[in-house]
């Protein structure tokens, strides 16, 4: 049976990765939908599980705010059909599909089933949530865009992504606000160059498996779970580092690609969007090294009994890449020299 159970999974893992690839290399707005659809009814079946009551309702969630927006997206392609040639419509419609696609990956203002339905999940099928299933409905976005429209959607992103954070003890809503402070940052990084934004999707999806991987392995989902626990010290410094270049702080890799894109934003004179985002990240990095503050500071004497040793193969090779995030922003400011 648990073989059998596996080869389930698996198998809508399969059919999760071959929908995306439908509808990214769809001809019409048409083919591109079933793509989607495809996708939710794959996705479901993953985080379902009978035995979990949370996980059972965070199915049931996702499953009618998908429905919601691929009926918009449906009805908006049907509109853009029928409407082809009033050109006054044409924004309306931009919107329309603009709105339906963002509400697919849990973008700002459409973002209130996300925080709720990734508490419901696992470690591993938050990954999935936060990174596969953003790459459809970006791709689709970036076909078909209203730039001002955009620009505000992206300041609401950053500054509902930071403020959001702030007053949560779940590890889970915290790395959900972050996504969508990064979803931000995201969408302007397709608009300004499809291979900026996927060098920042591969560098966001790269920190944030380590992150869950870390989280999976401590089985931990509140904030007091860190510092109630006594953990290796080796442990918390990839905690430290991780966090760290996730919020893109300077000497670590996440940096990267928020450097180029603030550079793109100086150079074009997006004051006032330079700013709400450089503010924004400021606000993440607060509410993750009050994370990290608590971990190393605080020292519960009742819990000295109770030590963590997680012997993995895997940490050696965390280890590594916490490494890497440390010396590869120290090597990369030399291509911008």
């Amino acid at each position: 049976m648990y073989f059998l159970f596996n080869s389930n999974k698996m198998f809508f893992l399969f059919i999760l990765f071959f929908s995306t690839m439908i509808s990214i290399s769809a001809n019409s707005w048409f083919g591109c939908w079933i793509g989607l659809e495809i996708n939710l009814l794959s996705f479901i079946p993953l985080i379902s599980n009978s035995n979990n009551l949370l996980s059972s309702e965070a199915s049931l969630k996702y499953f009618l705010t998908q429905s919601i927006a691929s009926m918009n997206f449906l009805f908006s392609i049907l509109i853009k059909m029928t409407l082809m040639k009033n050109f006054e419509m044409n924004n309306f419609i931009i919107i329309m599909i603009n709105s339906s696609l963002l509400m697919k990956m849990g973008s700002a203002p459409f973002h209130f089933w996300f925080p709720n339905i990734s508490e419901g999940l696992s470690w591993f099928n938050n990954f999935i949530l936060m990174t596969w299933q953003k790459i459809t409905p970006m791709i689709l976005l970036s076909y078909y865009l209203n730039m001002n429209f955009l620009y505000i959607i992206i300041m609401l992103n950053v500054m509902v992504g930071a403020i959001g954070g702030l007053n949560q003890t779940s590890l889970r809503k915290i790395m959900a606000f972050s996504s969508i402070n990064n979803l931000g940052w995201m969408i302007f990084s397709i608009i300004i160059s499809e291979n900026l934004w996927m060098f920042y999707f591969i560098m966001y999806s790269f920190l944030i498996s380590i992150m869950f991987f870390l989280f999976y392995m401590l089985n931990a989902f509140f904030i007091n779970q860190l510092f109630i626990n006594n953990m290796k010290i080796m442990i918390k410094m990839n905690l430290l580092i991780n966090f760290l270049s996730l919020g893109g702080l300077p000497p670590f890799m996440g940096f990267l690609p928020k450097w180029i894109i603030l550079n793109f934003l100086m150079i074009n004179k997006f004051y006032l969007l330079t700013f709400i985002m450089l503010m924004s990240s400021l606000i993440t990095i607060f509410f993750y090294i009050r994370i990290i503050y608590s971990s190393f500071l605080f020292n519960y004497f009742k819990m000295k009994w109770f030590k963590i040793y997680l012997k993995n193969n895997f940490l050696n090779l965390i280890n590594f890449f916490s490494l890497i995030s440390i010396m590869g922003m120290i090597f990369s400011t030399f291509l911008f020299m």
